[in-house]
């Protein structure tokens, strides 16, 4: 091969390695994954994904709401990879129509319900059966997440069924459309009591415990997590993975949450 034919053909390998490199696509940085979480978890949820972020991951977005409003989301089609619900019948909802990715259904946390008061109540009242919590809410009204469909307010209505003291109350209900709009109405004193999560008592300094409502007065408070089946981000399982994992659930801990 003579020295000007050695120099075309380096010259033409030299154009077609310019020519592959760039048609070749070039890397994608992950992509952060969509949370539907319930509005109980704001504070735990969002420290989770800050200390995930930290490993190197790109910070999960995460929307916040009643589980009963994320379900219907999901079922509308909404573009999520995680659903993380505050009871197990909203799963099971959004798992019997499909929406699930199988195997990754996890329950992971526990919660517990209390009566609370403004900080600055007075009000002292024992938890119990026949309790008179119609009278201790005076011309008041009880605070409490809709008890058609929103958990936290499904719960309540069990304990207080169960307690024997529903019916006096269920006229004088201020529903919310998430534990946390009902939480807020007690902190703002715009309601001398109301029905939330241990945890949610825990996060709001405005609010003080009455009482907390026996176990056996309503199902258990299980929230379970799972992918969405539509979802094709990896790092959606990846930060699912986590949130399950030992060192996910300390994170939880930390707020208050039970863990299993």
């Amino acid at each position: 091969m003579t020295i000007s034919l050695a120099r075309s053909v380096a010259a033409l390998t030299a154009t077609f390695a310019l020519v592959f490199a760039s048609a070749a696509p070039a890397a994608t940085a992950p992509k952060a994954p969509v949370v539907l979480a319930a509005a109980s978890l704001q504070e735990s949820m969002n420290a989770a994904a800050d200390a995930w972020k930290a490993k190197g991951h790109p910070r999960p977005r995460i929307s916040f709401a009643g589980s009963s409003a994320l379900a219907r989301q999901i079922e509308a089609g909404a573009p999520a990879d995680i659903f993380v619900s505050a009871d197990e019948p909203w799963m099971d909802e959004v798992q019997s129509r499909g929406l699930l990715r199988k195997g990754s259904r996890v329950s992971f946390l526990r919660n517990s319900l209390v009566l609370v008061a403004p900080r600055a109540s007075t009000v002292r009242l024992r938890i119990s059966t026949g309790m008179p919590l119609a009278k201790a809410l005076g011309g008041g009204r009880l605070a409490i997440a809709d008890p058609s469909g929103v958990p936290a307010g499904v719960y309540g209505k069990q304990a207080l069924t169960r307690l024997g003291v529903w019916r006096s109350v269920e006229g004088k209900l201020a529903p919310g459309e998430s534990v946390r709009a009902a939480l807020a109405l007690v902190s703002r004193g715009a309601a001398p009591l109301g029905i939330v999560y241990a945890t949610d008592a825990r996060a709001d300094r405005g609010v003080r415990v009455v009482g907390w409502f026996p176990a056996s007065s309503h199902d258990p408070i299980s929230y379970p997590v799972a992918l969405i089946a539509s979802s094709r981000n990896p790092e959606a399982e990846a930060f699912r993975r986590y949130l399950v994992s030992t060192a996910g659930k300390a994170v939880f801990r930390r707020y208050g949450f039970a863990t299993k």
